[in-house]
């Protein structure tokens, strides 16, 4: 049986208020034949969905979400959703702006009128002997129904067409709570005769004030949102919208839409690169800050790579262009960001459990509420009965349950982006709150990956200079790492190193040849003790560099013991900061390492690693992440080459070093822009951080309304003579959301863990 070909596309779905509206959206999309799987996010107004292109199209999705009442469009790349998205929530806040001015402007008058008659006994005197009470109620009747008609129009449109559907939701709760208080006043106004003579009140302040404040919730609302992308635009912001590039000769400014892989670009001083490249002339320092964090320009000369959008500050270049369009280093890092703001998080289950069922059961609430009060209130029942469930249906719209998650999650991951760290799956996010211990990749992860020579110490007659000379003539000949090292550091001290002659690589041990007549004999103890060669006056010096995790390099010339060296891979200086950062959190460490364990033990010693799983090869890491797993801990990994990307695959959460390679990078959920371990700690935090923010904004938004609900239906009016208006409702309903946006944003301050002092 074949497998169906998934296709993934995303939408932008406008339309939506609530966390019921999700919930509905992805109903629609998820029913449509040959969706494997939908997920709705109200913060982005986005929608990804995964689906067999046998079956299903976009067109067949874009008209499911139309007859649930809401707008899609499929996104694409390079098709500016994010510049239009900007502004088309520019414009939705100036819309709400402009309907929230004049819903004040004729609110005000209705609100004095009524409101100040029961607060101020002189001014009712006044308005019922010049105004007179039903000239009063005739001018708060045309104003309040010039609110619900104009400003608060988009209510009953919306919300009585998803009443109509059966599937109610925020905007149906609100014409229905404003609606019967209109409907009730007006009754009262012109047919009084219908009424008891005690019941004949007028409620259209409260009709009017509640669209009003909601308006002004929303307006808030918008506003906010605006602010948690700004990550992303200033992200887009970056890259510059034209490029210098040498065509037939001439220089020409064109767009970067039409700059092709192999054109050369030249970019002069103080110019934003414009697009990645490798430089084939001239040099320059480069400001990479916004990829890696750091401040200091690194320089770059002919043969380096150049990113788009980052800064050339000093001298000139010529580029050639090696990745346009989707495939740059820039568009790849929007698209993670994308990608993880756009993620549901395993809490987000419990939302949509709650949501699923939310708006009936407030129904049913104010249905309840308003049964109770006809059967139990005290006179007068129906205006009583009316104001307490209109009052329900207000106090708990749950838009500000349908924001909780997303924002939160939005803020968190644009944040992390400026510190350096991309989350290529946005449930990494929950997933680091959770990890218990972080493993890592000892060469090229914890050290440089690049051994040096660090130590040496010739035995009498023979002289350091001469010994290390004569040692990497021979070296040159192997392209073993440490041979590296020594000739590197023969190169650096400037010495004229000579030919060899005869050389012999011996497996595994060590080298051999003859370098002006001399007998060079380099490598382990083992081969020292194969060739007869007395190294025991040397063992004090090797256990001091053993504990070191320093590997011992013996030299021999004409059969006598000549010296002794030590290479290292030496440790990067961000990693025992970060080690100490991350048991500050409380977080364990461990190293698994393909070294010895002499050095492996050696390299964790210095750093505080308490853990270490050494000499296990590229398939070994799987099972060596498993056993450390034991015991139900949670387990990140932290890799750089392409021998980790299992590891980083089999981890619950992968961390990968940008630096590194591409195969580790797509196999981790979390990707390291600079080559700076602290930025693991500072994951790390901020994950817990986000967390802790979700968990708020859900306090508050579900715990909130279920809260005062009972007071919106009278609970305590009996015994304490205490109800909440459903001005007040909707007052607390609208602060509601605006809080779960500002409480989100204060992520934006987030700040790293702190270093030491030596850091």
């Amino acid at each position: 049986m074949s497998v169906p070909a998934l296709t993934q596309t995303e939408f932008a779905i406008s339309g939506m208020t609530c966390a019921s509206c999700v919930k509905r959206v992805e109903k629609a999309l998820s029913a449509v034949p040959g969706v494997n799987e939908a997920s709705v996010n109200l913060a982005t107004e986005r929608a990804r969905v995964a689906y067999d292109l046998g079956s299903a199209d976009a067109q067949a999705l874009v008209a499911a979400v139309a007859r649930v009442g809401y707008e899609a469009t499929p996104i694409t790349v390079d098709d500016g959703h994010q510049a239009r998205q900007a502004q088309s929530r520019a414009d939705e806040a100036q819309a709400l702006r402009r309907s929230f001015t004049i819903a004040l402007l004729l609110t005000l008058p209705v609100f004095v009128l009524e409101m100040g008659s029961h607060m101020i006994p002189a001014f009712h005197h006044w308005i019922t002997a010049n105004l007179g009470t039903q000239n009063s109620w005739l001018l708060q009747f045309v104003l309040t129904t010039l609110v619900l008609a104009w400003p608060g129009r988009v209510f009953f449109v919306k919300g009585l067409t998803a009443l109509w559907r059966r599937a109610p939701e925020m905007n149906s709760l609100v014409a229905m709570g404003a609606g019967t208080a209109w409907a009730y006043s007006t009754v009262a106004t012109f047919m009084p005769d219908w009424l008891p003579e005690n019941a004949r009140y007028v409620y259209f302040e409260a009709a009017a004030v509640i669209v009003t404040l909601i308006l002004l919730g929303r307006m808030l609302e918008a506003r906010a949102k605006g602010r948690t992308g700004a990550a992303i635009k200033r992200l887009i912001g970056l890259q510059p919208r034209t490029a210098r590039v040498l065509r037939q000769g001439q220089l020409q400014d064109i767009a970067i839409e039409q700059v092709q892989a192999g054109d050369h670009v030249v970019v002069r001083p103080g110019e934003k690169i414009p697009i990645d490249g490798e430089i084939i002339e001239g040099r320059s320092f480069v400001d990479e800050s916004m990829l890696t964090g750091e401040p200091v320009p690194v320089e770059k000369t002919v043969g380096m790579q150049t990113t788009g959008g980052t800064l050339n500050t000093s001298g000139s270049f010529t580029s050639r262009v090696t990745h346009t369009g989707a495939d740059t280093m820039l568009a790849r890092i929007i698209s993670m960001v994308e990608a993880a703001q756009g993620a549901r998080l395993p809490i987000q289950a419990l939302v949509d459990q709650v949501t699923a069922w939310f708006v009936p059961a407030v129904m049913a609430a104010a249905l309840l509420t308003f049964g109770a009060w006809l059967i139990w209130g005290s006179a007068p029942v129906l205006p009583m009965a009316i104001v307490h469930a209109v009052a329900v249906l207000i106090i708990a719209c749950p838009c500000a349950m349908g924001l909780a998650t997303p924002t939160s999650i939005m803020v968190g991951t644009g944040r992390a982006a400026e510190l350096g760290v991309l989350f290529r799956q946005g449930d990494a996010l929950q997933g680091l709150r959770d990890v218990d211990v972080v493993a890592f990749d000892k060469t090229g992860t914890l050290t440089l990956g690049k051994p040096a020579l660090t130590d040496s110490h010739a035995v009498a007659p023979f002289e350091e200079t001469q010994v290390l000379r004569w040692l990497a003539a021979v070296q040159t000949r192997s392209e073993h790492p440490i041979a590296l090292a020594i000739v590197a550091a023969a190169n650096e001290r400037g010495l004229n190193i000579p030919s060899a002659e005869n050389f012999d690589a011996i497996t595994g041990a060590g080298v051999q040849a003859m370098v002006e007549g001399h007998a060079i004999l380099a490598g382990s103890g083992r081969l020292m003790a194969q060739h007869g060669v007395d190294v025991a006056a040397l063992s004090d010096r090797v256990t001091a560099w053993g504990e070191a995790g320093k590997t011992p390099v013996y030299v021999a010339i004409d059969g006598k013991a000549a010296a002794i060296m030590a290479v290292s891979d030496p440790i990067k200086p961000s990693a025992i900061h970060a080690i100490e950062a991350l048991h500050r959190q409380g977080i364990e460490t461990a190293m698994i390492t393909g070294d010895n364990p002499h050095t492996a033990r050696g390299v964790a010693r210095q750093l505080g690693i308490a853990e270490v799983r050494a000499e296990v090869l590229p398939d070994g890491k799987v099972a060596a992440i498993h056993d450390l797993r034991k015991g139900g801990r949670r387990l990140a990994f932290v890799g750089d080459g392409i021998n980790d990307a299992p590891a980083l695959a089999a981890a619950d959460v992968g961390i990968a070093i940008g630096t590194g390679t591409d195969v580790a990078i797509e196999a981790a959920s979390v990707v390291l822009m600079a080559d700076d371990l602290h930025a693991v700690a500072d994951a790390m935090a901020l994950s817990r951080a986000t967390l802790t923010n979700i968990r708020q904004n859900l306090f508050w938004a579900f715990a909130y309304n279920v809260a005062l609900i009972p007071l919106a239906a009278g609970a305590l009016y009996p015994a304490f003579g205490i109800s909440l208006s459903p001005i007040f409702a909707a007052a607390a309903m609208a602060m509601s959301s605006v809080f779960v946006l500002g409480n989100a944003l204060r992520l934006r301050r987030f700040h790293p863990t702190p270093r030491l002092a030596n850091a």
